[in-house]
């Protein structure tokens, strides 16, 4: 058998939905761009469906062709032919599930990172214990090796924020989440512990919601905003029940800044979260 074709990145897949965008904003068909550009129509699509690869010029090109003069957003683009590696999460391929790989990759690649947790702590701000222990409550029941391989994958996650000019990242808790003692009262006063610590990270914003807050827009689910280099690539993670999801859609990227927004302006500032955090771990 012929060797199969790796599965496009998350970022080549991304780079042709915009080219896509960009071209369907223009009027103009596969075939009509394909003759712009001196291809078939084949190659237009293939771009556009990230299975193959494409240079800086001709993304520059394909913009020419339709019309976008917006500069930053092109270049943001161009920008995104040049790393063609494999990432870590790779490894992981064959062990998880492909929406945490492209999770890994999301991450990666964003210029700033803002979340939102009710029940839980945010992944890349939990211990290992505390993610174990939130494992071993999935249901259907993982296997313990399954449990494992999470665990690795989201604490490799985590490097994103020590990594050499680490992206700006706030985490919006929610009170119930630094309550919750998943794994028993150890693992939680640990939990607690970890983040105060985090807290102070210079990159690292942790702001609490506390219960006597006003209300705000509830999320059925966790939600991870990744800033790209340009609003328009910018990425929402949703962590619902039934697997993750990337969504790039202009009016869910609206929907989403504005609720994150909403909960951000009644949640007590890092000084008092930090403060809330310490009565909450003395009393655990």
């Amino acid at each position: 058998m012929p060797p199969s074709t790796p599965l496009p990145t998350v970022r080549r897949r991304r780079l042709g939905i915009e080219l896509r965008r960009l071209r369907e904003r223009a009027d103009l068909s596969a075939t009509e761009a394909g003759v712009l550009l001196g291809a078939t129509q084949s190659r237009i699509s293939n771009i556009e469906a990230g299975r193959y690869g494409v240079s800086a010029e001709r993304v520059r090109t394909l913009a020419r062709n339709y019309d976008c003069t917006d500069i930053a957003l092109i270049e943001a683009l161009a920008a995104m032919t040049g790393d063609r590696k494999r990432g870590w999460w790779e490894e992981y391929r064959e062990m998880l599930p492909s929406a945490l790989l492209d999770l890994a990759e999301a991450e990666h690649h964003a210029t700033a990172l803002r979340v939102t947790q009710v029940i839980t702590i945010p992944g890349l701000l939990q211990t290992p214990e505390h993610a174990r222990a939130i494992f071993r409550e999935f249901v259907p029941a993982l296997m313990p090796h399954e449990v494992e391989y999470r665990v690795s994958h989201r604490i490799k996650r985590q490097a994103v924020l020590f990594r050499d000019d680490p992206p700006p990242y706030t985490a919006i808790i929610h009170e119930a989440a630094l309550r919750m003692q998943f794994g028993g009262r150890e693992t939680a006063c640990a939990q607690l512990a970890h983040l105060l610590t985090l807290s102070e990270r210079p990159n690292i914003t942790i702001v609490v919601i506390p219960f006597d807050g006003t209300t705000f827009p509830v999320s059925g689910h966790g939600v991870d905003y990744f800033h790209g280099p340009v609003t328009q690539l910018d990425t929402v993670h949703l962590d619902a029940a039934h697997g993750g999801q990337l969504v790039d859609a202009a009016a869910s990227l609206e929907r989403y800044r504005l609720m994150l927004d909403r909960m951000e302006s009644v949640a007590l500032d890092p000084t008092d979260s930090r403060d809330l955090m310490h009565r909450i771990a003395k009393s655990a």
